[in-house]
């Protein structure tokens, strides 16, 4: 059942939990709640738990120490660094992969965990002013001392990936992935396969389109981040809702949810290939987990993979976009 991330001692649960969710961008959560979530996940076999520390401006580390700080044997930790934020502009991002940065960041997150080591250590996003050798070995040195044990690398395109490799084995790209963002499959996915890392797949439920909650823009929280997101404006929400459709019809002749059907989509993509949808409820935690049952022979996988391909819209506004697939 469980599945090895790269060439790693890492063997995790199919999917993992996102937990960015837990303190930002999706309106407001309740601290109660996601600390049962969590305890909740590590009950059911889950994992692996994905955070990073701009989530929140550190809040989501903070809170993973609170939940596990007892139980971290249970947890397999993966967190990023490299995306700054302005505490007095939250609006304001910045991308530092210096090495000098690279140690410091790597501090200040196991601070906020309190832990000696972090088991999975991503770039978060490519520091385009940074030779990627020169992260990457920074992140090497932390490797050799002790405070983190496997590196990865988060939206890179596939050259990128074989220069960082020739410097340090890679583990694990994060990158989107899903029945509406396949677009990791044209490089990227070739050169994981190529260097033996796993793709973790983060946002696997088109931040929650993709579960048929959201029937109109209005449906969205007025504090929630998805409404600057093209794919949720105008036109464009109308037409992927349209696309949507298509897949609860097969959902539902398959007798499970979209969501479901959409997660099992992506685990029949290979065993390299590990979900980590984010939830703050312990009932979706539950439906997410049901999807590892779900069967599809090679022909539905085919049909459901084509019917979000002609998605409306980009991933992330002008300036998103200009830091994903680097």
């Amino acid at each position: 059942m469980k599945r090895q991330i790269g060439r790693s001692d890492l063997n995790v649960f199919p999917i993992g939990l996102g937990a960015m969710g837990m303190s930002e961008f999706y309106g407001k959560a309740d601290e109660a709640e996601s600390i049962h979530t969590l305890h909740k996940a590590v009950e059911q076999g889950v994992n692996l738990i994905d955070t990073a520390d701009m989530y929140g401006h550190g809040e989501n580390e903070k809170l993973l120490k609170k939940a596990f700080y007892d139980r971290w044997d249970k947890v397999i930790l993966a967190t990023k660094f490299g995306i700054v934020r302005d505490s007095d502009n939250p609006a304001s991002r910045s991308i530092n992969g210096s090495p000098a940065y690279v140690k410091q960041a790597c501090e200040a997150s196991l601070k906020r965990l309190g832990r000696d080591y972090i088991d999975l250590y991503y770039l978060h996003r490519v520091d385009q002013s940074t030779p990627i050798e020169d992260t990457v070995g920074a992140m090497a040195d932390l490797v050799r001392e002790g405070k983190v044990r496997f590196i990865g690398l988060s939206e890179v395109s596939g050259d990128t990936l074989l220069r960082a490799s020739a410097i340090h084995p890679i583990t694990a790209v994060q990158s989107e992935y899903s029945l509406w963002s396949q677009d990791v499959e044209q490089s990227t996915l070739p050169a994981i396969r190529q260097v033996g890392a796993s793709l973790v797949a983060y946002s696997p439920l088109g931040r929650g389109f993709l579960t048929g909650r959201f029937k109109t823009f209005d449906d969205l929280p007025l504090d929630d981040y998805r409404r600057f997101s093209p794919r949720f404006q105008g036109d464009n929400f109308d037409k992927n809702l349209h696309l949507l459709k298509l897949v609860e019809q097969i959902a539902h002749a398959k007798g499970c949810k979209p969501s479901q059907l959409a997660l099992a989509w992506l685990l029949h993509q290979g065993n390299d290939i590990i979900p980590i949808p984010g939830t703050t409820k312990v009932d979706n935690l539950l439906e997410n987990i049901a999807a590892v049952s779900i069967e599809l022979t090679g022909d539905e996988v085919k049909q459901i993979g084509t019917l979000m391909q002609n998605i409306h819209g980009e991933r992330y506004d002008a300036g998103g976009m200009k830091s994903v697939n680097k």
